[in-house]
């Protein structure tokens, strides 16, 4: 099989490169918002954008600010998970709907989950695919039953970092690296 590098595959390969870097630029705004790092979360976004989220209508410091401030009053934890994703390209300008799972573990145990859409136009500006108008389609939401976590009564469950809302986590460590000891279970 020969492998074709003419001008139809490098615009199909430049495309999917376009595509990925705009998923890139979405996740940073779920891991920004996660883990309350406020310089990644405002990297997904030109500084001119506009959101439209829930009662929230205004610029991105602005979402950052109100959001982590309601989330760190009423929750413990928070995971903006995106699910399915189209993108449709037109030079510089992209338009993209993800859907989006939102799971939250309040802090009266309590958990709610959440479903809807974000529809988003991105620009290419410098180089880079960043959020300029943001708006979000809210379609269900419902409260879960309180279980235990799973596994928080072994003794080292944290010995790799504790889950952290902060650079502090350990998905920021660099080299990950295990500090637990052995252990199988028999």
């Amino acid at each position: 099989m020969t492998t074709s590098t003419g001008p139809e595959t490098l615009a199909k390969l430049e495309t999917l490169l376009d595509r990925q870097e705009i998923l890139d630029c979405l996740l940073r705004f779920s891991r920004g918002m996660d883990r309350f790092d406020r310089e990644l979360f405002l990297t997904a976004f030109h500084d001119d954008a506009t959101i439209a989220a829930g009662i929230f209508v205004g610029k991105p410091a602005d979402l950052y600010a109100w959001a982590s401030d309601m989330h760190e009053q009423g929750q413990i934890a928070t995971h903006h998970n995106l699910l399915n994703h189209t993108c449709d390209i037109d030079g510089d300008v992209a338009h993209a709907e993800t859907y989006y799972l939102y799971a939250v573990r309040n802090r009266d145990d309590t958990n709610w989950l959440a479903g809807g859409r974000y529809i988003d136009r991105l620009e290419r500006r410098d180089g880079q695919w960043k959020i300029v108008v943001r708006t979000n389609a809210i379609e269900w939401s419902g409260m879960l039953p309180t279980m235990p976590i799973p596994f928080s009564d072994v003794p080292d469950i944290h010995g790799n970092g504790a889950p952290s809302r902060s650079p502090a986590d350990p998905s920021y460590q660099r080299p990950l690296e295990n500090k637990r000891a052995p252990n199988i279970p028999g």
